[in-house]
């Protein structure tokens, strides 16, 4: 497994965002891969979703997140908070077990967004829900769109930070 998961939650700018951050991890001398969550069949969440049983796609994203100790989560602003494609992913992930925060308890994250908004809703939101989850969320945050394009030195900073943090045992 990798040492670093980045999750991207759109397939456009978020996702070439993602693949920023895996190729500075790589340069950095960590291995990184790259998880687009539009390409996971997950259905929405609902509670009849779930009375229908465990999507097959849902095991396999599980061991591929609990497998790796850090991740990084890009994600557009959408209508001003967290994308469904995200939101619907962590309620499943969320659901199985006996305690939902296990998956996401004390894990290492960094939150980045390339948004076509502000940006800093989504970011707002995301760092609160994952605090909620008991995740260890990196002070720092990457905000960026067209006019304000990610840098490298902030997202080597961000990464340089995400490795001070102790992943789960």
């Amino acid at each position: 497994m990798a040492d670093v998961l980045v999750l991207a939650a759109s397939n456009g700018e978020n996702l070439k965002l993602a693949e920023r951050f895996a190729a500075t991890a790589r340069s950095q001398g960590r291995s990184a891969e790259v998880l687009d969550l539009t390409a996971v069949a997950l259905p929405l969440f609902t509670p009849r979703a779930q009375e229908q049983g465990t999507p097959a796609a849902l095991a396999a994203l599980q061991h591929t997140l609990m497998e790796t100790p850090r991740w990084v989560i890009c994600a557009p602003e959408y209508n001003g908070s967290i994308p469904p494609v995200l939101t619907s992913a962590i309620a499943w992930l969320s659901v199985q077990g006996s305690d939902f925060r296990a998956l996401f308890n004390g894990r290492p994250v960094v939150i980045a967004t390339h948004s076509g908004g502000g940006g800093t809703t989504v970011m707002t939101a995301l760092r609160l829900q994952l605090a909620h989850l008991g995740a260890h969320v990196v002070g720092r945050q990457l905000v960026s769109n067209k006019n304000q394009p990610a840098q490298d030195d902030s997202i080597a900073d961000l990464l340089a930070r995400l490795q001070t943090l102790q992943a789960p045992e």
